[in-house]
């Protein structure tokens, strides 16, 4: 058992504790020990999401129509909590890629995009990707300048996308695209299938997250059927947005699991190395650096708690929602910067949880909302 387990839940039933020890054999069998050499290689194998469709993971908070599990907020947090045990940043990242790209399709898609999609996807056969950001402008959603133009039966797009997970191989895009005039109420959604001529993918290289597919995309006179708008034309930022709350809080969730990891393994190394004569963990200053480790990860999981509680209920605390993915990413680079700190010389090497969450920080503070636009965001919620 680790030193640092998470405090319990009252909101976690005996259900929720079932598939987190289902998840956690996943994690520990088919993801940890294989973690390190996947990252160099720069990817995972494709069967990957055949495992993890098997176990439920993929489906959770889908409808059962479609190959889902209907599934409350808190399994979505012993998901994400599970799969930061790893340290494996980029696997999960492109492993759960559908969490972003996939739930505008349950939200406001037809019953015959459901159909044709959600079955494929939540089987682990296809993989699904969100294309949003943009090479010009990354939070600034609503002015994008990827266009889509009616012509007939089908939409013409052009422009490009930049830093899309799954990039490379995923086999339908869900794509931010300008239908109308400027701003917010000029957005549309569009699914787009990776074999649409004109559509272009190349690689991008990264500081952590190596071993997810990353890529930026190319729209050339694509033409996509009409039938392909999810939602109401025009209408596709409010859906982005809903988007993005999910999406954080399940980023938060992953980045305190991955500071809890960093803590486990920089106390058992700690344990082990002995330094003038005693172990490293005696050392006063240590210890102290281990309880500040200690309290910042509890503080972040009691707020990510609270949160969560509050969505459940039927809220949108769009503030808190903010702040805690600022407390998240904040608690993980302060843990993985003491961790690396305390290894030394072997948390600068390649291969322990440490060093792969340390190269991590800076894209979790970025991802799904730069720290700067989660204050401003929440500022505006709060009124000042």
């Amino acid at each position: 058992m680790d030193l640092l387990e998470r405090a319990p839940n009252p909101n976690f039933t005996e259900e929720h504790e079932a598939f987190r020890a289902t998840l956690r054999k996943f994690v520990e069998t088919e993801i940890e020990p294989f973690a390190s050499q996947w990252d160099e290689e720069e990817t995972f194998p494709r069967e990957l999401y055949k495992k993890a469709a098997d176990i439920g993971l993929l489906g959770v908070g889908y409808p059962e129509e479609y190959g889902g599990v209907e599934a409350d907020i808190f399994y979505l947090l012993a998901g994400a909590e599970e799969l930061g045990r790893a340290g494996a940043g980029g696997v999960t990242a492109s492993l759960l890629s559908h969490t972003i790209g996939t739930p505008p399709i349950k939200y406001v898609g037809t019953k015959a995009q459901k159909e044709k999609y959600l079955p494929k996807i939540l089987s682990g056969e296809w993989i699904s990707a969100l294309a949003i950001t943009e090479p010009s402008g990354g939070s600034d959603v609503a002015n994008l300048k990827t266009t889509a133009k009616r012509e007939g039966d089908y939409y013409i797009v052009n422009g490009s996308k930049t830093f899309i997970t799954s990039g490379m191989r995923a086999d339908v895009y869900t794509v931010a695209v300008r239908t109308g005039g400027p701003g917010m109420n000029g957005v549309s959604l569009l699914l787009i299938d990776r074999d649409t001529p004109g559509f272009e993918r190349t690689p991008l290289k990264k500081m952590g997250w190596w071993a997810s597919d990353t890529a930026t995309l190319y729209f050339d006179n694509c033409k996509v059927p009409a039938e392909n708008l999810l939602g109401t034309e025009n209408q596709g930022f409010q859906t982005i947005m809903l988007n993005f709350n999910s999406e954080r809080l399940w980023l938060a969730a992953g980045c305190i699991s991955a500071s809890r990891a960093c803590f486990n393994e920089v106390v058992e190394y700690a344990k082990e190395r002995i330094v003038f004569g005693k172990p490293l963990s005696e050392k006063q200053v240590v210890r102290h650096k281990f309880v500040q480790m200690a309290q910042a990860i509890n503080a972040s999981q009691a707020y990510l708690d609270q949160v969560a509680y509050r969505i459940e209920q039927g809220e949108q605390p769009v503030a808190d929602i903010c702040m805690l993915k600022n407390q998240a990413t904040e608690c993980m680079e302060f843990c993985a910067r003491e961790g690396v700190q305390i290894m030394g010389g072997a948390g600068f090497m390649r291969g322990p949880k440490v060093e792969r969450v340390y190269r991590e920080v800076r894209v979790n503070a970025i991802g799904g909302g730069a720290e700067e636009i989660m204050r401003d965001l929440a500022s505006r919620q709060l009124g000042i």
